[in-house]
Order: C-alpha cells, then sequence, then structure tokens
C-alpha cells in the first residue's frame, strides 16, 4: 500500500490511492501474478518453436493493394491528378489521384517500401519504410503543402526532413506525431500510447510501475488532457482514479488507432483545459471496400475487431473491436493467477462508422468504453479485516462532419456525451464501512470550427465549444475522532465551460513560418475565466537546420469534486470552501533547434520555462497543521480534498531537452533522449520547494531491428529494446527517531520532498515474429518489461515491528505473449 501524505489530496480521495496503484501493483506484479523464470522460458521456447515451423513455408510471391487519398494540408481539399509512386519496386509501381483525390496501385509485393507524392506547386512528400503485408489493405490519407514559390514544374523538398512532424499543421514546436507501427513496435509498451511516448525526451513516468502515468516536463499527471477523434473525453483507462488521468491499462487499443499527435507545451489556439500536455487521438477508418478482421490474444486480453464496407453501393466503412481480461477468463477455469481472494476483470469497445456523401459532407460515428472492477475478500483468520470493491466506467460518444463550403473552405461541426463513473468501498469487519465514494460525471459537448485558406501563405482558423457537465459526487469516510461516517461531498447538479479560439498560421515565406492565436475559456460555476495568448514560429534558415519559438498561456479546471467539497459547521449545516477556485494556469515558453543528417537523422534540443500561477494551496492566515504551509495542488496525481483552498501558490519548470534521433531505414532505428530539468513551487509559507516529480534528469534509448526471414523473404523478426534511466521521485522524509518514540510514522514536514528516493532504471526488451501467407497474416511478439528484475523503489514506510524504514519495491519482471491472426 502506498505511504498516503496526511492532509493531501491523495490521503482524502481513498478512491485514487487505493485502487488506482495497488490495485494495478496487484493486478500486474510478476509475485502476485507467480510468474518466474520458468515461465520466461516456456514463452521464449513458444516464440522460437512458431519461428522455426513458420520459416519452413515454401517461398511465395505476395502482394498487397495500397490506396488512399491526397488532399492540400491546410484546405483539407482532394489534389487531381497527384502523382503516387513506389520508388523502390522494379518495375516502379504507381498510379494518379482521381477527381476525388484518390488512388490505387495494386500487386505491390509485401515488404517495407518508399513511397513517394508529387504534383505541380505542392512541395513533394511521402512515406518511407511504409510496411506491406498480407490480411489487411494499406489505406492512406496524405496530405500535401502548396509551394510558395510558383513554377511549372515539381517543387522538390526532402520528405525525410519531415518525419516526426505533428499532424496539427498549426503545430511548431513541443510537438510530434506517433503512428500505430510506433506504439506496436517499442518493447513494452502493450498497444499503449501513453507507454510509447516515455521514448520521447521531456517524458518521464511518474515512479509507479502499475500505472501508465506520465510527468511532462516535470508537471503533475494531472495536467493531461485526453482527445479522441477532435473531443475531450474522459481519462481512457482502466483502473482510473478520480481525477487522474492515467491508468494501469488503456481502453485504446492499437487496432483502432491511426497516427495521432502529442504535445508537451505551448500548443496552439485550439487546445484548452489542459496544463502540461495533450493527447490528440485520432481513430483509424475501416477497410470501405473488403471485409477484414483480426483476432488477439495475450496476457492482458482477448480482442476482435471487424471492419468493412456498410454496404455495396456505399463508399461508407466501418471499424469496431472488443476486448475482454484474460485474468478474469482464467480465473472463471478455476485457475489462480493473483491471490485466491482477488478479483479482477475489465472489457473495452470501441467503433468507428464513417459515410462519405456528396452533397452533404461526410458523417463519422464513433465510440470508446470500458469497465473495470476489482474485490479483495477480507480474511480475519490471516488478521485482515478489511475488504475491498472498486470499479469504473467509462463511455463516449461522437458525431462529428465535415462540409466543404469551397475548395479553400470547410466547416467542422462536433457533439459528443460521455460518462465516468468510478466507485470505491472499504469495509471494515470491525467497524461496517470506512470509505464510501460513488463520483458519476457526464458531459454533453457541442462545437463547430471553420477553416479557410486565402492562399498558400494565409491560413485562418476558428472555433466555438460548449461543454456541458453533470456530476452526481458522494463520498463518506470514518471519523475516528468522532466514531461516526461523515459526509464530506454530497452534490449533484451541473455547469458549463465555454471555450474560443481563433488561430492564424501565416507562410511568410519558405523559410518562416508564423501561427498566432488566442483560446478563451470561462467556468460558468463560479464565474471564473482565462483568456490566453498563443504564438509559435519556425524560420527553417537552412534546408537541413531550424529554429523554432513557442509561448502559450495554458489553463486547466481542477477535478470537479474539489470545488464542491463541503465541511460542516458546528450548527450542522454545510458550506463548499472552493467553489470559487479560479482555474490553474500556466506561461509557456520553448525556444528549440532541429538539425537533420543525411536522410534519417535528427538531431533536436528544446529548452524551456514554465511559470505557473494561481494554483490552489491552503490559507496562510488559517494554515495551522505543519501539512497545510507546504500542501500545492501541483503535487497531486489524482483525487481530491474538502480543506479550503485559495490560488495563491505557484511554480516554475525549466530544462532542457535532447534527442538524437534515427528514423526507421535499412530495417533499424534508435532514439536517444536526455533531460535535465527542475520542477519547484512555494505553497502557503512562501518557502521554494521541490515538487514531488523533481526527477531533475531523465534518459531514454529505444532501438531496433529488423530481418527478413522465409524462403523468399516473406517474413520478419523485429527485436526491440527500450532503456529508461532517471533520478527517483521526491518523497516526504520521516522521522526515524520520533517515530520510534511513538510507535507511528512522523513525517519531516520542513523537509517535503527534500529526499530523493535512489535513481530509477529500467530494460524494456520485444520480440516480434510476422508471418505473411496468401489469405491472412499473423504477428507473435513477447515483451518484456523489467528484463532484468530491478525492484526500483516506490516508496518508503517506517516498520514498527522492526523500528526501521524500509523500502516499498516495484514491480518486477513482467512478460506478455500476445498473438494475432489478420484476416
Amino acid at each position: 500500500m502506498k505511504q498516503a501524505l496526511p492532509g493531501t489530496i491523495i490521503e482524502i480521495s481513498k478512491n485514487a490511492h487505493k485502487f488506482m496503484s495497488n490495485l494495478s501493483n496487484k493486478l500486474i506484479s510478476i509475485r502476485q501474478m507467480k510468474f518466474n523464470l520458468q515461465l520466461i522460458v516456456i514463452l521464449l521456447t513458444i516464440l522460437l518453436l512458431h519461428l522455426f515451423i513458420s520459416t519452413q513455408i515454401f517461398a511465395q510471391n505476395l502482394s498487397q493493394t495500397i490506396r488512399g487519398t491526397v488532399v492540400d494540408k491546410q484546405s483539407g481539399s482532394p489534389i487531381i491528378g497527384a502523382n503516387v509512386v513506389i520508388m523502390d519496386t522494379d518495375p516502379i509501381l504507381g498510379n494518379t489521384t482521381d477527381i476525388d483525390g484518390q488512388f490505387r496501385i495494386t500487386n505491390v509485393p509485401i515488404g517495407r517500401h518508399h513511397l513517394k507524392v508529387s504534383f505541380i506547386g505542392y512541395e513533394e512528400t511521402g512515406i518511407p519504410e511504409l510496411l506491406v503485408g498480407t490480411g489487411k489493405e494499406i489505406i492512406l490519407n496524405i496530405e500535401m503543402a502548396e509551394s510558395l514559390i510558383k513554377m511549372d514544374e515539381i517543387v522538390i523538398r526532402a520528405t525525410e526532413h519531415e518525419k516526426g512532424k505533428p499532424l496539427n499543421e498549426m503545430a511548431l514546436i513541443s510537438a510530434q506525431s506517433f503512428s500505430v507501427e510506433q506504439t506496436n513496435r517499442y518493447a513494452a509498451t502493450f498497444d499503449d500510447p501513453a507507454r510509447a511516448v516515455l521514448s520521447m525526451a521531456g517524458i518521464t513516468g511518474s515512479g509507479d510501475d502499475g500505472t501508465n502515468e506520465i510527468v511532462i516536463r516535470g508537471n503533475s499527471p494531472r495536467g493531461v488532457l485526453w482527445r479522441v477523434e477532435g473531443v475531450e473525453v474522459p481519462n481512457p483507462n482502466h483502473f482510473a482514479g478520480e481525477g487522474s488521468s492515467a491508468g494501469a491499462i488503456s481502453m485504446l487499443s492499437g487496432i483502432m488507432l491511426s497516427n495521432s499527435d502529442f504535445f508537451t507545451g505551448a500548443f496552439p489556439a485550439e487546445y484548452g483545459n489542459a496544463l502540461s500536455g495533450v493527447f490528440d487521438i485520432n481513430l483509424r477508418q475501416g477497410n470501405n471496400e473488403k471485409r477484414e478482421y483480426a483476432f488477439q490474444a495475450g496476457l492482458l486480453g482477448l480482442a476482435f475487431s471487424a471492419e468493412g464496407p456498410i454496404n455495396k453501393n456505399s463508399k461508407g466503412s466501418y471499424l469496431a473491436n472488443y476486448r475482454y481480461s484474460t485474468v478474469d477468463l482464467i480465473d472463471k477455469l478455476g485457475v489462480d493467477i493473483i491471490e485466491e481472494r482477488e478479483r479482477v476483470t475489465f472489457q473495452d469497445f470501441s467503433f468507428k462508422v464513417h459515410q462519405p456523401s456528396e452533397k452533404f459532407g461526410s458523417f463519422t460515428l464513433w465510440g470508446i468504453g470500458g469497465a473495470s472492477k476489482y474485490i479483495y475478500e477480507a480474511d480475519p483468520e490471516q488478521n485482515d479485516f478489511f475488504q475491498e470493491d472498486s470499479y469504473n466506467k467509462m463511455m463516449a460518444l461522437g458525431l462529428s462532419h465535415i462540409y466543404f463550403l469551397n475548395e479553400n473552405t470547410y466547416l467542422k461541426s462536433k457533439v459528443s456525451w460521455s460518462g465516468l463513473e468510478n466507485r470505491f468501498l472499504e469495509d471494515s469487519l470491525g467497524q461496517r464501512i470506512r470509505f464510501d465514494e460513488t463520483f458519476t460525471h457526464k458531459a454533453l459537448r457541442a462545437s463547430t470550427m471553420i477553416n479557410h485558406k486565402f492562399n498558400a501563405q494565409h491560413t485562418l482558423r476558428a472555433g466555438i465549444r460548449l461543454n456541458h457537465l453533470d456530476y452526481d459526487l458522494n463520498a463518506k469516510f470514518w471519523n475516528r475522532r468522532l466514531g461516526r461516517l461523515v459526509t464530506d461531498l454530497e452534490s449533484d447538479g451541473s455547469t458549463q465551460l465555454l471555450q474560443s479560439y481563433v488561430q492564424w498560421q501565416f507562410r511568410m515565406n519558405e523559410q518562416l513560418t508564423l501561427n498566432t492565436g488566442v483560446h478563451y475559456a470561462h467556468f460558468a460555476l463560479n464565474g471564473s475565466g482565462s483568456i490566453e495568448p498563443r504564438f509559435g514560429a519556425k524560420w527553417q534558415f537552412k534546408d537541413n537546420q531550424a529554429f523554432s519559438l513557442g509561448f502559450g498561456i495554458h489553463s486547466r479546471l481542477e477535478p470537479i469534486p474539489l470545488y464542491l467539497a463541503q465541511q460542516e459547521r458546528q450548527d450542522g449545516s454545510f458550506f463548499q470552501p472552493n467553489k470559487n477556485l479560479a482555474m490553474t494556469k500556466a506561461a509557456h515558453y520553448v525556444l528549440g533547434y532541429e538539425r537533420t543528417f543525411a536522410q534519417n537523422l535528427r538531431f533536436k534540443t528544446e529548452f524551456y520555462y514554465q511559470q505557473l500561477f494561481d494554483v490552489p494551496i491552503a490559507h496562510a492566515s488559517t494554515a495551522v497543521e505543519p501539512w497545510e504551509l507546504t500542501f500545492s495542488s501541483l503535487n497531486e496525481k489524482d483525487g481530491y480534498t474538502n480543506y479550503a483552498l485559495v490560488n495563491d501558490g505557484t511554480g516554475r519548470n525549466y530544462g532542457v531537452e535532447l534527442t538524437f534521433e534515427k528514423f526507421f531505414n535499412r530495417n533499424y532505428y534508435f532514439i536517444i533522449t536526455g533531460s535535465l530539468f527542475e520542477s519547484k513551487y512555494k505553497g502557503a509559507d512562501k518557502i521554494e520547494r521541490n515538487t514531488r516529480f523533481n526527477a531533475n534528469y531523465a534518459t531514454n534509448i529505444t532501438a531496433g531491428k529488423e530481418f527478413k526471414v522465409g524462403r523468399s523473404g516473406n517474413n520478419m523478426i523485429g527485436i526491440n529494446g527500450r532503456m529508461i534511466w532517471g533520478g527517483g521521485q521526491r518523497v516526504l522524509p520521516i522521522d526515524l527517531e520520533a517515530s520510534r518514540s511513538e510507535n507511528r510514522t512522523i513525517y519531516k514536514w520542513d523537509e517535503l520532498f527534500e529526499r530523493q528516493l535512489p535513481d530509477y532504471m529500467r530494460f524494456d526488451i520485444g520480440i516480434q515474429y510476422r508471418r505473411n501467407k496468401p489469405s491472412h497474416a499473423s504477428i507473435l511478439a513477447l515483451n518484456i518489461q523489467n528484463f532484468t528484475g530491478r525492484f526500483n523503489v516506490f516508496d518508503e514506510y517506517y516498520d514498527r515491528s522492526s523500528g526501521t524504514i524500509k523500502n516499498e519495491e516495484q514491480l518486477g519482471l513482467f512478460p506478455n505473449l500476445s498473438y494475432r491472426i489478420e484476416f
């Protein structure tokens, strides 16, 4: 069990700290799941045997179809007559786009290919190292930028220089796209975008291997915004706590994802209600010509997906995926993988339906949802008198419509509904209910955005978004001093968050691009608002070198329970001390430099400074307890509190990030990142301290190589590795002598977060084998998190039996074997 900081949000919201960390550790801990080295040997034997048998298959000439659409990057309109060519085939294969901007290339040999797209008056682009296999057609959506130099010939720009560039053309700094292949390729990501971005500079874990929490540039994980199909969604993770942005297992299946963007600061004006980072997730469209299926079985779940055309006469498509917990299925067969008194289950479902029309634009209906549950039964015979029952449910549904007013202007409108429910009950056999929490959130969101491309230089985008937020919040806990249950949260109702933005892109010339804009947010619950200017610039002063600059004011709402938590007066009436809190804000300043070497080698560095203000802290005039003087919401990862807070806190994060990256080419890649940073804050006592997340430094090395195998080289083996090393997380020191004297844990509050745990280090490996056959493709993968079995320190606690301070350790070695077939 985590050692909670007394009086902080984490201690008061028992829901958060009990099942988001302790539960997830139980879910995948190598010790509690009874894995050992014998299991690793068995899994490796299965993999090697499969490889041996598969490579004996008779040589065959296998091929696949590549098709898709080519559009203007700024206006979104189709480009007619663009040349799409596969450069490395003999003879060269290619085609031109039709009146709808669509192309088709058939009989493409399986393997990796370099695809290029060119058109007069546009900058050449393309996709190098495109993986083509059997089982699924390759369907692409390619964007081309209009050249600022009008020529009667093709404008050539090196496509390799654009690798990693974000999909959102308004993002010029602190943003990077990540592909489905990257998410699947990196070792031990388990198809989880949050675990995949740990390979990027400036990103560290929160110190908990049992969750996919990420710390961006020293900020709390709570500052991350999740968007799916351009719509804000609740936390899309299983076993998630109230107010958190992470969990143990992602609800986002890799088979559903398209290329997406990840932002770490100074993001464009269209993004709001985000303090530290944004996951802008896109779901891919299903195949609108051919029905395709996939089945995957692994230690974390069984999944089935289907896609295809809606009907024979329609250009529309559907895509759907369902997954169920393998742990629960095995448990129902009578095999105990986790402890006998524990029950763990989860399931999720996602879909996307796309229907274009000739006169009324294109419509897209999508959805994602999941449910997870954890039960722990008490055993009085073992002096265990506490039992837990916790679950969380999440669902989001959206309908979007895009309509082209003309070839340079489109209108995009969206409406969505989402729901989130977190339930936690802890029952003591001695005094019955200890904690009883139920948090229900619902949101109805509607937005519209217009995008107009005036010419190759000027593009304007403006939008408005209305969020109607419903809530039903109840929380009780057993107060030992009063000897009864106390209600610290009981509220239901609704409020609104209004957001609007405008942003303008000015491509001054081929070297200089400027993006400016402003975002406005208004919170109806207390009338607070935020006007947030945004600015970005990129100067490509040489073909292979560029400087970037970004600035922005950003804000984020605190969890709704924080505003509505209540306190009881002496006369028995209640009041809400935090209802008028303003949004927490941050000013981001970023300076970047980028240089490419050869075709696929890039060096990138960014310097950043973040000034955080309007941070909720305790009242300086009324603070009595030591924790009140040092409290700041910047140190919290989840939960809420009913203590009275004010927006008088500040903080600052600053540092430098380095990235040296070899993009996938010639069957191998690597990414080496390093970060040096400081993360500080001030509470009610005005003393600047380290934040909980001030690890000071972090480095990552991610690399991999592919090998062609089989008599005709139709099959592939991929070997991937990742090393994560960084400073340990900060903890509240324990006063050993005082703890021994009073036989209970006594903390040194005046030294809060001065103590740093030992360095965090982890080595992950992944082995993947892809077999292509005429009618299907199969992928067998073994991913091992923490291959060396190192037990990193998670926290410290005072052990009364021995009178010493002991370490609470992280997960050990965790293997995950999975098999997927696509047909």
